[in-house]
């Protein structure tokens, strides 16, 4: 009977304390990145969502005066301002460019306006959780709150009694490309399309629809549509007057086309009532979003999907667990795992299908079919990570990258939505396929992907992914003749998918191709100047292109040598070759006193993707480790915070987060395509991570932190002793266990 009790006490003890646990979502803010060029943003998001629920405050008044801050059109919400003009449905995270934002809803009260510097509002009491987003919107006193599901948006508009407004604006977005179509369907549904995919105001004429359907749950008193001035077609309705900006329509099975036009449902309310609106959304067809909205949500209420979502949400993030460290710790350590799982994203639709790349062919995948691979960013470190936590993910993703070249011809650079960007510059996606092959994820076709990997590497003319590649395999650089910027730093890229190339031949036994791609790999060198130390562009006939700033090229500004960058904050993105490097440079005293000057100097930017593995660069000179372990300290406590302005600037696609989260375990991929680890000192005492027995022989790698010390003393790996401090991926995920003792 006394053992029952105590067994009964135990197991209440232990309901109580796991009652008291913290979510981890609870550990998650969504406004950190929301400031200072983070591009981020707080709206309501599935892990990997194709919709997300977006607060949209990029167009409109700042102190009554209208917007024209071009530094923000690249996201939908900046946290500084201040006025509202509705909720964006489809929508990217943590990007350099303008796109999508679009599928613009608003509740509104009062009588009817469309002009969205009108109706837009101020805006107070904001929450944000990855799967739930609420605010009060100050002039129309209605309280927002939204939800998501992978492919659909659910909102729910708290409305006080009196006439109530929900419109949908298909003029608004991040961009403006023309062409939209809307349709009331009946008093409850709305169908329609808009035109997008001007990424970077690139390639207009590539855009493409997104369609949607949206369904309310009430149904509305009044329907119309509107359209700004210039021509309009397509109407089954009743013209109720013109007001100088809009004309508006009564009436059921209302359609319009135009540039800027949109809908809306309007209600009169005896007493304070909540209407819940759904969209789907798609990118093959209005039947594929109603199909998606009513697979995902029909049969669900907001709280139900909410909480469903939240769930999903701390079982990814649960795939690492945290112990010791401070709670701002904690929340900028999840807050930036919420951002690596944002994107890549979904493009197909429930029934699997989804647009082809370039010719947008209806297709179907059995899998998972991802998009928004934004390469240049990524392959620095997102993809080893998803490799190491979410290798089922990664495996997805590559071979969502091998369906790309399959369908189009050619891997993707910047691919977003079936599109190709052709964004920055290198041909990336090579190195991801190498490195993913590497750490043991080998479910794919490897023999495709070395084949589609040579192409690039080798295709003359009319190569979207290596421009100027015939000076680069006839000279080993390009020149500035051969670009009017970034001659040195895209050669530095294609070499280092050069070096991913020679290890996938050696991985595939070609022994010949990893010989020639080998020596491809550090032609860079052709473009050391050893009287500076640093890397230069070289003229057509070899010639140092003078005069010659390494300083020059700071903040964006074009160059020659160097895309978005400048000599110091590329000359050490050699990582592939840095024993040499050293050597080149006169020794490891010469090549620790150079990159010193690239912090003493203000060079460094760790906003800047080919900046951010030289702090664990000193690694690579034995003696020198503690500064690794003391710079990456420093930046983590300066550039990352619990706050909107918590990233030192755009998060590209959560390249920035992945460092971090990287920086706080205490390891670091710093060799593109190498599956191995530097280390650092980690942020908590204890780092568990799940790994999947898919992949992995252990069930979870440990990583622990003995000792109060500065420095690292001592290194185990598998409880025995490890010398240096570069560590393979396969003994962490075989032996499970890392051990750092600190002096």
């Amino acid at each position: 009977m006394r053992k029952t009790i105590v067994i009964t006490l135990i197991f209440l003890q232990t309901i109580f304390l796991l009652a008291q646990e913290k979510s981890l979502t609870e550990y998650v803010n969504p406004f950190i990145g929301t400031s200072n060029f983070g591009t981020t943003n707080p709206g309501a998001i599935a892990p990997r969502g194709m919709v997300s629920v977006t607060p949209f405050n990029t167009a409109g008044k700042v102190n009554g005066e209208l917007e024209k801050d071009s530094r923000w059109l690249s996201t939908p919400y900046v946290a500084e301002n201040t006025f509202l003009t509705g909720f964006s449905q489809v929508n990217l995270s943590g990007v350099g460019c303008p796109e999508l934002g679009v599928i613009l809803a608003m509740p509104t009260t009062g009588e009817l306006e469309t002009d969205y510097l009108k109706y837009g509002s101020t805006y107070s009491d904001e929450k944000a959780h990855p799967s739930y987003y609420s605010v009060e919107l100050d002039k129309h006193n209605v309280r927002v709150e939204a939800t998501a599901t992978t492919r659909t948006g659910v909102s729910k508009y708290h409305f006080p009694a009196g006439q109530a407004n929900v419109l949908i604006n298909l003029g608004l977005g991040l961009t403006n490309e023309e062409g939209a179509l809307v349709k009331i369907v009946s008093d409850t549904e709305i169908e329609g399309i808009r035109n997008v995919g001007t990424f970077c105001y690139y390639k207009p004429e590539e855009s493409y629809p997104v369609y949607f359907v949206a369904r309310f749950n009430k149904p509305a008193k009044r329907t119309g549509i509107w359209k700004r001035p210039r021509k309009y077609e397509g109407v089954e309705a009743q013209w109720m007057g013109y007001n100088g900006k809009e004309r508006r329509y009564e009436g059921y099975r209302k359609e319009i086309i135009g540039d800027s036009i949109g809908t809306y449902f309007s209600y009169d309310f005896d007493e304070p009532t909540t209407v819940e609106m759904k969209i789907g959304v798609s990118y093959v067809s209005i039947e594929n979003a109603r199909e998606n909205l009513e697979r995902e949500t029909s049969t669900a209420s907001f709280d139900q999907i909410r909480k469903t979502n939240d769930q999903e949400w701390n079982r990814l993030l649960g795939k690492i667990q945290v112990e010791g460290g401070s709670e701002e710790d904690k929340t900028i350590f999840y807050t930036a795992l919420y951002h690596t799982l944002i994107h890549p994203n979904t493009l197909n639709d429930g029934n699997g299908e989804y647009p082809s790349m370039a010719q947008r062919k209806t297709m179907k995948t059995d899998g998972t079919r991802y998009t928004t691979f934004s390469f240049w960013d990524t392959y620095r470190n997102l993809h080893s990570l998803m490799s190491l936590v979410y290798p089922e993910q990664q495996s997805n993703m590559v071979k969502s990258m091998l369906d790309i070249y399959k369908e189009s011809g050619w891997l993707p650079k910047w691919e977003l939505n079936a599109t190709e960007t052709t964004t920055m510059v290198g041909d990336p996606a090579g190195i991801v396929l190498t490195d993913t092959y590497l750490r043991g994820i080998t479910d794919f076709d490897a023999e495709l992907a070395y084949k589609a990997m040579l192409k690039s590497a080798e295709t003359i003319e009319n190569n979207p992914l290596r421009p100027g590649i015939e000076d680069y395999l006839s000279k080993g650089y390009l020149t500035t003749k051969t670009t009017n910027s970034g001659s040195v730093s895209t050669t530095q890229e294609y070499n280092i998918t050069d070096y991913a190339i020679a290890q996938m031949a050696k991985e595939l036994g070609k022994k010949d191709d990893f010989k020639r791609y080998s020596k491809r790999s550090v032609s860079y060198r052709k473009l050391f100047d050893p009287k500076l130390n640093l890397l230069r562009p070289k003229n057509d006939d070899g010639s140092w292109n003078e005069p010659f700033d390494p300083g020059f090229g700071n903040d964006f500004v074009k160059n020659l040598g160097f895309i978005e960058g400048n000599s110091w904050q590329y000359t050490f993105m050699v990582s592939h070759d840095a024993k040499q490097f050293i050597k080149m440079m006169g020794g490891g005293k010469a090549y620790v006193n150079q990159l010193n000057k690239v912090f003493e100097q203000d060079q460094f930017d760790m906003a800047n993707e080919p900046d951010i593995a030289y702090p664990y660069l000193y690694n690579f000179v034995k003696g020198n480790e503690w500064r690794t372990q003391d710079k990456v300290k420093e930046l983590v406590r300066k550039y990352f915070t619990n706050a909107p302005a918590g990233l030192p600037g755009n998060d590209d696609t959560g390249t920035m987060s992945a460092w971090l989260i990287y920086s706080m375990m205490g390891i670091y991929p710093v060799v593109p395509a190498d599956p191995s680890y530097t280390l650092s000192t980690p942020f908590f005492d204890k780092i568990t991570i799940q790994l999947n027995p898919k992949y992995y022989q252990a069930k979870t790698l440990v990583i622990e932190k003995n000792g109060e010390g500065k420095h690292i003393k001592n290194i185990k790996v598998g409880g025995k002793p490890h010398k240096g401090y570069f560590v393979d991926h396969s003994e962490l995920t075989e032996t499970g266990h890392l051990e750092i003792i600190m002096d």
